[in-house]
């Protein structure tokens, strides 16, 4: 897949609290990448720890590892079962049918450690509240295909991917791993978005994990206890190590700091690609190269502005995407048909740059305009899937239903654009709509009714947002005065700006 990519640069905009990396293709941002320095969390980090306390009533105990609270370690999590480790790595393996599972009792966990004792841990579940990091000392790396099971001795591929590829695969793996029986052992998992890598990129990935537990091994020997071994790459690393490659031109990063720290990892796990890292020094911020920001806005908004005047409207919900495609005020065409068909070609293209744009995963479902004509459908299908074959991520587009639609999947590999940085509307809870003023006013007005049924208060107060308490006093103020009178009380009204549209209060005075 990796030929079929165009030549990129990929700008790296770096602070302490936010690194956002943007991957551009013949001058258009085609991804976005952020990671944000709180929300990074301690899964996956592996630590020298210190056994603070063994609980035997409960058969765990606490772990020093340098944290302002202890961590947690249950006797399930030591040296268990590499079946632990599989499931952690988010990759669920096939074991061997000819190796029947044996039930073992565990051991008890006070036979196995004692306080003050040296042990390597990696945590499994972030501290919550009050409650420490959860720990297992059966340690798991990733790499961008596969996971690295250390103390394991076991070659499976995830069972995500399809049965008839899996012993193929395995078998692949198998022969890059022939250095196991010179001493060199360990596990590994096929991850799912391994399904279409090459020998090279397998080897390259086996190399990186391999160094990466040797480093770790070698500081457990000359840290002290509580301290920090490994930590999962930042997305800075992981730009280099999984989206660099000979289609890459440059890596400009706008912080030395953070250049020296690419140039250090580069120069020890990606050698061939160090060279093409630079250090960005201009004035105007890096992201203005290519004006990125304002491409994130509009990556946020549902309205896709073609250059022919049409338009995408993208709508995200939880089950599925839907892109409907409308010509808008595309008229350059001899006739409607062309107009349509041109119109359907430019979205073919559009469509899959937002989808790269905005990490839509899941489903998609396509609604292109009526075409009439099949070759005019078979030529926009077939434009479509051109521009997916870019895509890194795997995605397939099916073919036109009888309403029209295309059915594209795209594999989920990370938080959607629109949902890493933003939330529901407070107003419209997600909705997307908020009633009308009207709306919200007649609720006042039956609500006053239903308050005067129960209560005798001296006046009722309405406080609500200021488009609502102008409408109760010009249009609707006849039937304010009405139900005044009706339940023989006086309503006044306060115009409250810091208030949604829906949002009211009734006051009883």
């Amino acid at each position: 897949m990796n030929a079929a990519l165009p030549q990129q640069d990929i700008l790296i905009n770096w602070s302490p609290q936010e690194t956002r990396v943007a991957l551009v293709e013949h001058g258009a941002v085609q991804e976005l990448h952020v990671e944000r320095t709180l929300e990074r969390g301690l899964v996956g980090n592996i630590y020298l720890g210190k056994v603070a306390r063994v609980l035997p009533g409960m058969q765990s105990a606490f772990i020093d590892i340098g944290l302002d609270r202890a961590a947690f370690l249950h006797v399930a999590d030591l040296f268990g079962s590499s079946n632990a480790a599989h499931q952690r790595s988010g990759e669920a393996v096939e074991r061997n049918a000819d190796k029947p599972a044996q039930i073992v009792p565990p051991v008890p966990i006070e036979r196995q450690v004692f306080e003050g004792q040296a042990l390597m841990v990696q945590v499994i579940k972030d501290p919550i509240g009050t409650k420490g990091a959860r720990l297992s000392t059966q340690i798991s790396i990733a790499g961008r295909l596969l996971v690295f099971l250390p103390q394991d001795d076991h070659v499976g591929v995830s069972q995500k991917i399809p049965m008839a590829q899996r012993l193929a695969l395995r078998e692949r793996l198998l022969a890059l791993l022939d250095d196991r029986a010179n001493g060199r052992g360990g596990g590994f998992i096929l991850r799912t978005n391994g399904e279409d890598a090459t020998d090279a990129e397998l080897a390259q990935d086996i190399a990186y994990l391999r160094k990466t537990w040797a480093r770790i091994k070698d500081a457990a020997v000359r840290q002290p206890p509580r301290t920090l071994l490994h930590q999962d790459l930042s997305l800075l690393q992981r730009v280099m190590r999984d989206l660099t490659g000979e289609h890459t031109q440059t890596i400009r990063i706008d912080s030395r700091e953070q250049f020296e720290v690419l140039q250090a990892f580069g120069r020890e796990f990606m050698p061939d690609i160090v060279e093409k890292v630079q250090l960005y020094r201009g004035e105007r911020p890096i992201f203005d190269l290519f004006a990125i920001d304002e491409e994130i806005a509009k990556a946020l908004g549902r309205k896709v502005v073609l250059k022919s005047g049409g338009y995408l409207i993208v709508d995200q919900t939880e089950a599925l995407t839907t892109i409907d495609v409308n010509t808008g005020g595309f008229v350059g065409a001899r006739n409607f048909d062309d107009t349509i068909f041109k119109t359907n070609l430019e979205a073919a293209l559009a469509i899959a740059r937002q989808l790269r744009l905005r990490n839509l995963g899941g489903i998609i479902i396509v609604d292109f305009i009526d075409m009439t004509r099949e070759d005019h459908r078979d030529a926009v299908l077939a434009e479509l899937r051109k521009q997916l074959v870019r895509d890194r991520v795997k995605t397939s587009a099916g073919v036109f239903s009888p309403l029209g639609l295309v059915e594209l999947t795209r594999k989920r590999t990370r938080e959607s654009l629109a949902h890493m940085l933003c939330e529901p509307c407070p107003a419209c809870e997600g909705k997307g709509i908020v009633r009308t003023p009207r709306s919200v006013a007649y609720d006042i007005l039956r609500e006053i009714l239903r308050e005067a049924r129960q209560f005798s208060p001296r006046e009722f107060r309405v406080v609500a947002a200021p488009q609502v308490i102008e409408l109760l006093l010009d249009e609707e103020s006849q039937h304010l005065a009405g139900l005044s009178d009706f339940i023989g009380k006086p309503i006044s009204l306060q115009s409250e700006s810091s208030m949604g549209q829906e949002q009211y209060d009734i006051v009883l005075l």
